[in-house]
């Protein structure tokens, strides 16, 4: 159950860049965002929150399923889990997540010749 918990931001590369790259340069970027997990064997429910804003996702390990991007556009795809890390690709770019030392570390890479790569530490709370 290495992803259950509660964690806040520590530290993050290449922010900015990445709301460019997917529209969404408009959105405040100098918050604290906390990320809840929930997890029940192969199922999770993964929730980000700045003040005035969450973001929410229900998805299975293994299973194609339904969710939402930041901006509330629905689509599905398979979730997939190896060596620990959780891979799903959103319609603007490729998600990973995965444990490490105790911080969660997402990353998301933007496709293409010009791709971001934006990587956000998460500690423990």
């Amino acid at each position: 159950m290495a992803f259950a918990g509660k964690y806040q931001l520590e530290s993050q590369e290449n922010y900015v860049e990445f709301l460019e790259a997917v529209g969404l340069l408009k959105a405040k970027t100098d918050h604290k965002v906390v990320t809840e997990v929930v997890r029940d064997g192969n199922n999770f429910t993964w929730t980000q929150t700045i003040p005035n804003w969450t973001w929410s996702n229900k998805f299975t390990v293994g299973q194609e399923c339904e969710m939402e991007t930041m901006t509330g556009s629905k689509f599905k795809a398979p979730v997939t889990m190896e060596g620990g890390k959780i891979s799903i690709e959103f319609p603007q770019y490729h998600f990973t997540a995965e444990v490490i030392d105790d911080k969660l570390v997402m990353t998301c890479i933007t496709p293409g010749e010009k791709g971001v790569t934006f990587k956000r530490v998460n500690k423990r709370i």
